[in-house]
């Protein structure tokens, strides 16, 4: 039996020998079973990817391998899984937020018989606003999306090679890893924990990806966004139809001014504004089938010990 943790690195060098020396007391002292840290540097432009070749060396076991630029968490995880090899395979953040003896609790909750494993949070010691974002973000989840997800959502995950499969051949981008993984239906568990502040390091979850995150979420499982537009629409043209009828009734009436301008203009820029938040709403979904199109890779990989070896071997 093998596991695999998969650890996305965005400028992370000041996590990393902690992490490393965390996961070692916590979980690898303690098991008996094989296995294996695949570390994917997403593009740090700090000292991230020597410190994972540092630790690769003190541990043959981790593999380093660095993204081309930086592609976000889900390319970075994509990555990891088409490097893992184990039977089954954790997702571990890089900040130290989350216990590491979960690991033990949810690889024993796999071997029980569970595809898919969640670490859901039932607490957190973070600030308000973070916790505030967090909670809107699931609860919108919840209610439009995926009413699988956990009421206060999840960060770490165990999948097994079934799931692994299952995830690689979804062949999508500007999606959500953890929504692919609800989304596919598997057998699921649970493993409660709270979430730590962070200690060492400064986060680059910034408000931009938040909303990227936001957006990516609605808009690969959800079709409120399509029927909002839908609905709008529908209302716009009852509220023109009533609007038409009245003031047809009152110009037979001869109750009609002849200053109707400010009416008028009212409603040409109310169905203005209408048609332009539908067409924003539609070229969301019409962006996101032009980048499918594309057929780009969700990553590349810059530099994995493969290429690092074939390049040592040449200099010699």
């Amino acid at each position: 039996m093998k596991v695999s943790i998969i650890i996305p690195v965005y400028y992370n060098e000041d996590n990393l020998r902690p992490l490393y020396a965390d996961i070692k007391e916590k979980f690898i002292e303690k098991i008996s079973y094989d296995y294996e840290i695949v570390m994917v540097n997403d593009g740090s432009k700090d000292n991230s990817y020597a410190v994972i070749q540092e630790l690769a060396v003190i541990d043959k076991n981790i593999k380093p391998v660095s993204l081309s630029r930086n592609y976000g968490s889900h390319a970075a995880t994509l990555c990891g899984l088409n490097y893992a090899t184990g039977d089954c395979i954790v997702c571990k953040a890089a900040d130290l937020q989350e216990p590491t003896e979960l690991l033990i609790d949810m690889v024993d909750k796999w071997k029980e018989g569970y595809n898919v494993v969640l670490a859901v949070r039932k607490d957190r010691e973070e600030g308000l606003g973070k916790v505030f974002f967090s909670n809107v973000y699931y609860w919108m989840v919840r209610k439009m999306c995926l009413p699988s997800m956990p009421k206060k959502g999840f960060d770490i995950w165990l999948i097994d090679k079934k799931v692994k499969t299952v995830l690689l051949s979804l062949d999508e981008v500007n999606s959500s890893l953890s929504g692919q993984i609800l989304w596919s239906g598997f057998k699921t568990a649970e493993v409660p924990y709270i979430r730590k502040a962070r200690k060492i390091g400064k986060s680059r979850w910034t408000l931009k990806k938040k909303i990227r995150l936001v957006m990516d979420t609605m808009f690969s499982f959800s079709t409120v966004p399509v029927k909002l537009v839908s609905s709008v629409g529908f209302l716009s043209l009852i509220g023109a139809i009533g609007l038409a009828v009245q003031k047809l009734i009152a110009k037979l009436a001869g109750n009609i001014p002849v200053e109707g301008w400010t009416t008028l203009i009212i409603f040409n820029l109310f169905s203005f504004g209408i048609i332009m938040f539908s067409i924003g709403i539609l070229g969301e979904y019409i962006w996101r089938i032009f980048d499918a199109s594309r057929s780009r890779p969700p990553y590349i990989v810059e530099e994995d010990n493969e290429s690092r070896d074939v390049r040592d071997d040449l200099k010699k």
